[in-house]
């Protein structure tokens, strides 16, 4: 029986359905039809279709990849520099006002040479120097320290307590007024810098203005230190400071004055062009006129030509130079003095008088006067010409107005440079108009400092312009200005 049932389950598992299934039923069952025209066309196109289903994506699915790229690159620019690409206002506030403490200090350290309180104070202490004498033992000690100087010796030995307080306080304040430049300068530079209210170069140049001003401090002490020694100039001589101690002394303060000027203009520059870009493309495009080359090179060629006259009128200065001579246009029975008298061989300090040139040149008060009256002429004849060229065809057209209206003042600063300057010489140096020149010196560099500023085609700025113009609202004019801003772009790249 075992065996019967093993061999029936064998039977079944070789038989088809067919086999258990009646004929009616079979019969019945719809046969498949057969595949339509369209659907083998899909199944023909299946491959092609999953591989470019692979290969692309979704709208929904870019949009937020795109969301993404931008998310990451944003955040990957910041983490590169957290520095702004525009300074604030308030930073170019804040260098036209330091400038215009510099351009105060510089006139009154005229006038604290020109009374000759320059030499009161014979230490250089930077901290506890900032306060005055507090008490009669404190006066005392400071007039006992002055009684030991060569000026005292030979220039004051009369002088008493009284008038020694009014030089002493002529350069007290001098220092006084240094230290303050120094503090709300560097201050405010670890704040900006700090609060990232400036552009890395901006950042750099403050870093380096601060350099400057605490370098300016060291100067001044080492100019003063020259006139406390007796082996710093002939026995019995008039006790002064060092001409060429003097000179570096003014020309890093006109150098700071001059960096924090420029600084300054090119805050607002910068945001002026971004207020106006459609009048500044315009404006930027005329500065590429070829025409404009060459009044933008005899500029800076004048700007150096006044910063040199005025280094020699510093040599005027420390030697008093100006206290001979007092006419003009001549020099005595000449337009220049003798040559036995230029070429003085008492400066010479060589035996085979190789350094008798020089020596006359920065050391002879005669030789000194003359050099600068000629740079002075030269100077005012080179700004007149400038004007002459400025007003030729070609250059008058293509100038702006504001570079116009640079040049005509120019022509006034240095005339009436020219006219304190001869006064100051004829009426042999008094104080008021001595310093007065002075200030116009400074003046007269601003002017120039000022029309080439105007002149340069600042690349940054040109560059800031363009991205604002291609995110304007005007699509067909923004596309002009563009397309202009560019090659503005292009010329200034190329020629820098």
């Amino acid at each position: 029986m075992y065996l019967f049932q093993l061999g029936l389950r064998r039977a079944a598992t070789q038989l088809s359905k067919s086999s258990f299934a009646c004929g009616q039923c079979l019969c019945q069952q719809a046969s498949p039809a057969p595949p339509s025209h369209i659907l083998k066309l899909v199944a023909a196109r299946a491959p092609a279709i999953r591989s470019y289903a692979t290969k692309t994506k979704s709208p929904i699915a870019s949009l937020s990849k795109n969301i993404q790229n931008e998310k990451t690159s944003n955040k990957t620019s910041e983490k590169k520099s957290s520095f702004p690409e525009t300074n604030a206002k308030s930073v170019g506030y804040w260098l036209l006002g330091s400038a215009a403490s510099v351009f105060g200090i510089v006139v009154f350290g005229g006038l604290t040479r020109l009374t000759e309180s320059g030499l009161s104070i014979t230490e250089w202490r930077p901290v506890t120097g900032s306060l005055p004498p507090m008490s009669a033992e404190d006066w005392d000690s400071e007039f006992e320290k002055y009684r030991a100087s060569p000026e005292y010796k030979l220039i004051n030995p009369h002088m008493d307590l009284d008038e020694f307080k009014k030089i002493y306080f002529m350069e007290w304040t001098h220092r006084l007024w240094g230290r303050f430049i120094g503090l709300s300068f560097v201050i405010p530079t670890i704040y900006f810098i700090a609060r990232r209210k400036v552009t890395p170069r901006m950042a750099a140049n403050l870093v380096g203005i601060s350099a400057l001003i605490g370098f300016q401090g060291f100067i001044g002490w080492w100019m003063v230190k020259s006139g406390l020694k007796d082996d710093l100039f002939a026995p019995g001589s008039h006790p002064r400071v060092s001409q060429y101690r003097l000179a570096t002394h003014l020309a890093a303060a006109f150098a700071c004055y001059s960096w924090m000027l420029l600084a300054g203009l090119s805050v607002f520059r910068t945001h002026r062009a971004l207020g106006n870009p459609a009048y500044y493309t315009g404006h930027f495009s005329a500065l590429q006129n070829p025409a404009l080359n060459i009044l933008r090179r005899s500029v800076l060629g004048l700007t150096a030509l006044i910063f040199t006259t005025v280094l020699s009128g510093a040599l005027v200065a420390g030697l008093d130079a100006g206290l001979i001579y007092n006419e003009f246009p001549k020099m005595g029975t000449g337009y220049m003095p003798p040559k036995a008298e230029l070429l003085d061989k008492f400066y010479s300090r060589k035996e085979d008088g190789s350094d008798i040139w020089w020596r006359n040149m920065l050391e002879n008060p005669s030789f000194v006067q003359l050099d600068h009256r000629i740079l002075a002429m030269t100077t005012f004849t080179a700004v007149l010409a400038l004007f002459a060229y400025s007003r030729t065809g070609r250059v008058q057209a293509a100038m702006p107005p504001n570079v116009r209206k640079g040049v005509l003042g120019l022509v006034h600063l240095v005339s009436l440079q020219v006219a304190l300057g001869i006064t100051t010489l004829i009426y042999i140096v008094p104080i008021h108009l001595a310093a007065t020149h002075q200030a116009g010196a400074l003046a007269l560099l601003s002017g120039a400092l000022v029309l080439g500023q105007r002149l340069r085609i600042p690349k940054n700025t040109v560059a800031l312009v363009q991205r604002q113009l291609k995110q304007g609202a005007q699509p067909l004019k923004t596309q002009a200005l563009s397309q202009k801003m560019q090659e503005v772009a292009k010329n200034a790249a190329t020629k820098a």
